[in-house]
């Protein structure tokens, strides 16, 4: 062995445990860098798992602003006058108010100066029995029976059902139960302590059913109304019927609200009401089965990968934050430039070129090479989604969200949380006629309450004029 092998060799082993020291180095700075995102990634799952028990949970915004503007009317006389309820054109009652005949903070001699009007705007509590004293005869050319009818009757009922609710206090338990998502046991309650009304949830329950089944014809006008609408919004959530999931879907325009609750989400369900050649212009979460309508214009809904991207740059750290910060850019740049057209800074030749500009960025975004699995599923979103991100900026006026949709679905959920469902499908079919025609009285800011009573004192099936011309089938 020659003297130059040691030394060598202890080159040799000097090399190797600079390079075991590196590496240990590294390893103890990867250590603690995982230590720091495991103790991250825990405070997000704790506060994740607080959230979901919190009972406003699901309506939470997230933190209050630090410095929020001052609640109310702003101060100032470029404000104007203060609002405030206008005089009565109507008295029902007038009443007397008298001077006292001394001071109450001197007890001196008070002097008459002139009289000044106060108004109140007060509920009676009255429930009125009105009994119908209906005459019965028999034909004489047929033989067969014949009663008379009142205008104000709602039935033909003489003997099971010779006791009923009457329209008004039906149509206000409908209100309350379909639009408000009070349950039937809190309608009935209800019902007593402002009125006095005795009346059972299961009485209650059978007759929205009845109701429901009045309202079925304008129900499925409201339908058939939607293929001719030229834009058309979608949503879905859960809904329960007899304890198992099922699915609650909402389809309208800007007049029409039709709400359906089936045991399937799909593209057939959706399809059977707007027509497998429907057309128009779809808005909606980006769901698969959307994409069934072929013909139709779609626009896939901005507010979701917007949300998704916040939700991203929260959980990731590092240069894995770069791809959802660039997609949040380049999507929040496509609102700014719609605002910027609806108030003609831009020209219809300057929209259609920047829209060409933020489709070749989406592009190069996609054509990124990326490695982690979140952004990589990320860009699979929104690499099906690439053809309809825009369509509001080819088709200006065209809505870039699906926030009218889910605004229209959230009385619903509302109603789910509040009493979770319905027992039988018998009651699901009420419960999405009802919901439907009271939503669109909504929309089109006709009085609901007047609707459901002409509908239960009609002796014929008759359909509400909630369908404008234009939308007939």
């Amino acid at each position: 062995m020659s003297a130059a092998d040691p030394a060598r060799h202890a080159e040799e082993l000097e090399r190797e445990v600079a390079s075991l020291q590196r590496r240990l180095d590294r390893s103890l700075a990867d250590n603690e860098w995982l230590e720091r995102e495991i103790a991250r990634l825990q405070k997000l799952i704790e506060e994740t798992l607080r959230k979901k028990k919190r009972n406003t949970a699901p309506f939470s915004r997230g933190e209050p602003k630090a410095n929020p503007k001052t609640p109310g009317r702003k101060p100032g006389k470029q404000y104007g006058e203060q609002a405030t309820r206008p005089a009565p054109l109507k008295v029902d009652e007038q009443i007397a108010v008298p001077l006292p005949p001394y001071c109450p903070h001197c007890e001196g001699q008070v002097i008459r100066q002139t009289s000044k009007a106060q108004y109140q705007e007060d509920i009676v509590r009255v429930t009125l029995v009105r009994r119908f004293d209906v005459e019965v005869g028999v034909c004489a050319g047929c033989g067969r029976s014949v009663q008379g009818r009142h205008a104000l009757q709602t039935s033909d009922a003489l003997h099971v059902g010779q006791v009923q609710i009457g329209p008004e206090a039906l149509s206000l338990a409908a209100l309350w139960n379909k639009e408000m998502g009070l349950s039937h046991e809190r309608v009935a309650r209800s019902l007593q302590l402002g009125y006095g009304l005795t009346v059972s949830r299961s009485g209650i329950c059978r007759a929205l059913e009845r109701l429901g089944n009045r309202a079925a014809p304008s129900y499925e006008q409201l339908k058939a109304s939607l293929r001719q609408s030229a834009v058309n919004w979608l949503d879905d959530t859960g809904w329960r019927v007899g304890g198992r999931l099922q699915n609650l879907r909402v389809i309208l325009n800007e007049s029409v609200t039709v709400y359906l609750i089936e045991p399937h989400r799909g593209y057939a369900e959706a399809a059977a009401v707007l027509g497998a050649d429907y057309d128009g212009f779809l808005v909606h979460d980006g769901a698969r089965a959307w994409y069934g309508f072929l013909q139709a214009f779609h626009q896939s809904c901005l507010a979701h990968p917007i949300r998704r991207c916040r939700d991203l740059l929260l959980l990731l750290t590092g240069t894995a934050r770069r791809f959802p910060q660039a997609v949040l850019d380049l999507l929040l740049d496509s609102l700014d430039l719609r605002d910027r057209h609806q108030q003609e800074l831009v020209s219809e030749h300057g929209l259609a070129v920047a829209t060409g500009r933020l489709e070749a960025r989406l592009d190069r975004l996609l054509a990124t090479r990326l490695r982690n699995p979140t952004n990589q599923r990320l860009a699979r979103h929104l690499l099906h989604e690439q053809p309809h991100l825009f369509t509001f900026l080819h088709c200006p006026g065209m809505p870039a969200t699906n926030n009218i949709a889910e605004g229209a679905i959230r009385p619903m959920v509302v109603a789910r949380k509040t009493w979770g469902g319905n027992r039988t499908w018998k009651g699901a079919r009420t419960q999405q006629i009802l919901s439907s025609v009271l939503r669109t009285c909504w929309q089109q800011g006709r009085d609901a309450f007047q609707q459901l009573v002409t509908l239960l004192r009609s002796p014929r099936t008759v359909l509400l004029d909630l369908v404008s011309a234009s939308l007939s089938p």
